[in-house]
């Protein structure tokens, strides 16, 4: 039986002029890649947030590893956090840090290790994500932007964590540049075993990447599952969604190859 990595029940998020999230429930298994799928305003971040303790629903509960994150002190919301790794849309990096500087923070942060301790594990980093040492001495603003997706990726799994959260990981970046992600993503799994959570809308990535979603709509979880349970669902958001002319061409190759390419 698999174990559970993150347990979403009966999640109700509301605001002084509207109700996001009506009564969402979604359960996360150990080692697989899941995505967070929904139109705009369906939510996605704000459940993003919630499981990043970064903001708290109105009612329902969360619990990640294990532990409720609802009814948890700041001690063990510290602790637990060590065990995330979060790459923000866009790579959130500090611009006026290298991109040495930028992974070395967190561990400068979180841990007691020296310079010369530190200096290793951010070089194997930048290995790991495809980036050449020479990358550590530039500055953001001297990277492309599927460089600075991988960097912050680096930045991300600096601490070894056990989660891996993705926001909008390929968003901004042309075709190959945000397959080559996708691959990197699906590499990272098999090389650690991460389960690895996405928000994500595009299509490449949800048919090359996902081993199963739940997709917001209407204040709820309208579907959760593989990428073939979620197509078998007539609600109207999904069949809009999978209906798309990019979707439909999607649909034909992997009817024709098999759905994805998961490693």
């Amino acid at each position: 039986m698999k174990n559970i990595a993150i347990e979403v029940k009966h999640i109700e998020t509301r605001f002084p002029n509207a109700v996001i999230h009506k009564d969402v429930s979604f359960t996360i298994y150990e080692g697989e890649i899941y995505g967070l799928l929904g139109g705009s305003g369906s939510g996605k971040t704000t459940l993003f947030r919630h499981m990043l303790m970064l903001t708290r629903p109105s009612r329902g509960t969360i619990k990640i590893l294990g532990k409720d994150i609802l009814s948890m002190n700041e001690t063990d919301a510290y602790i637990l956090r060590t065990q995330y790794g979060v790459c923000f849309q866009g790579g959130a990096l500090f611009t006026s840090m290298t991109v040495f500087q930028n992974i070395a923070v967190i561990l400068k942060e979180y841990t007691d290790l020296n310079e010369a301790q530190i200096a290793p594990i951010v070089y194997a980093k930048l290995k790991m994500v495809g980036l050449d040492p020479d990358t550590g001495g530039k500055y953001p603003s001297e990277l492309s932007g599927g460089m600075v997706k991988r960097v912050a990726l680096a930045r991300a799994l600096v601490m070894d964590p056990k989660l891996l959260f993705l926001d909008e990981p390929t968003s901004g970046l042309d075709p190959v540049s945000a397959e080559a992600f996708d691959n990197l993503i699906l590499t990272i799994r098999r090389l650690l075993g991460l389960t690895i959570v996405i928000i994500t809308h595009d299509i490449d990535t949800i048919f090359n990447a996902l081993d199963r979603m739940v997709v917001l709509a209407d204040g709820v979880a309208a579907a959760e599952g593989t990428l073939d349970e979620v197509l078998m669902n007539k609600h109207k958001f999904i069949r809009e969604f999978f209906g798309s002319n990019r979707s439909l061409s999607r649909l034909n190759i992997g009817e024709a190859k098999g759905h994805g390419n998961k490693g």
